[in-house]
């Protein structure tokens, strides 16, 4: 009967634990209302979308992640915004008010924009129109270049549904475990507790990203046109990313320091836009899986300027295949006996 009473102890202590670990990994309310909700006091109020609702949305992008960003309105709600294949992106005014087309990467932290577009299921505005003043642009870039490029919140699918739902069924079967080697083994909750933690751990490490490969390729003098030699090695990043799982591409541009400082921008910001027109056009990697392309200019040489060969090698572009830390980490099945 003391053996009974004290495993029932035990279990009633673990289980309090684990509801404690999940309420702080899960507390983010995810129920689908029309009117905005309330957070906790730490946090902005979220807004979600009645699925099928139309809705024209002004504020500034807070977060963005690979598919979706975060708009905050001028009364301080927030809303998630799904970019698509049909989702246009222009700026504002122009010749005869058409204004220009633009890349989803230039969804920048910081961008003022105007959303039109419907709810979907998921409490989101599925956008089918983005607008914004290219001169918001201009500062919103300049607030980018004070930021390193994987800094901030970047998720895949893959690891937003693994936050935000995989993880409960994996939580359940740690408990279903640990009840089990609790009738076994007694007061044993030493192996329960490290699974626990391995999970909480995982689940932490999913916005941490490791480079799983990486590639250098060589610009001509004052060119932005691929080279052969620079194409070859992109083909050989691409198909490494294409069997990678949960991957995004970081693509930063850079020149020598001849030339001045608003010329080497711009040429490097070239340098750049070609890499990801190449990846895109000749293997269909889409656009949200590629971060902000950004020309640094003469910024961050690798070699000695004063010199020939040092100049050849910092007119590059650098190429990074970054994986998620958290989806390659695994959760041993057994407790400690």
């Amino acid at each position: 009967m003391t053996h009974s009473t004290n495993g029932s102890r035990v279990l009633g202590f673990a289980f309090a634990m684990l509801l404690t670990g999940s309420t702080a990994v899960f507390g983010q309310d995810t129920t689908s209302t029309q009117m905005p909700t309330q957070p906790a006091a730490s946090a902005a109020p979220t807004r979600s979308i009645t699925a099928g609702e139309k809705m024209k949305l002004k504020g500034t992008v807070v977060d963005r992640d690979a598919d979706t960003f975060i708009v905050r309105d001028e009364q301080g709600y927030e809303t998630t915004v799904l970019l698509t294949d049909r989702t246009s992106v222009k700026s504002n005014g122009g010749f005869l008010r058409s204004g220009q087309n633009y890349d989803v990467t230039n969804l920048l932290r910081g961008l003022s924009v105007e959303v039109e577009g419907r709810g979907n299921t998921g409490g989101q505005l599925e956008a089918s129109k983005i607008r914004f003043d290219r001169n918001d642009l201009k500062v919103a870039r300049s607030i980018e270049t004070r930021v390193s490029p994987v800094e901030g919140r970047l998720t895949t699918v893959e690891a937003q549904n693994r936050s935000l739902s995989g993880q409960v069924d994996e939580l359940n079967e740690v408990s279903k475990t640990m009840r089990t080697d609790i009738d076994k083994n007694g007061q044993n909750i030493v192996g329960v507790d490290s699974r626990v933690s391995a999970t909480n751990d995982r689940i932490s490490a999913l916005d941490d990203y490791d480079v799983a490969q990486q590639s250098t390729v060589l610009f001509k003098v004052n060119s932005a046109i691929l080279t052969d030699e620079a194409k070859t090695s992109l083909d050989q990043l691409a198909q490494q990313a294409l069997s990678t799982k949960g991957f995004v591409i970081e693509v930063a541009g850079y020149t020598d320091s001849t030339g001045s400082i608003a010329k080497n921008r711009m040429l490097s910001q070239r340098r750049a836009d070609a890499v990801v027109r190449y990846l895109q056009e000749n293997y269909d990697i889409p656009l949200r899986r590629m971060i902000t392309p950004f020309g640094y200019g003469e910024a961050k040489p690798t070699s000695d300027n004063t010199t020939r060969e040092g100049r050849e090698q910092n007119r590059r572009v650098d190429v990074k295949i970054l994986t998620s830390r958290g989806l390659g980490q695994t959760v041993g099945s057994t407790l400690q006996q």
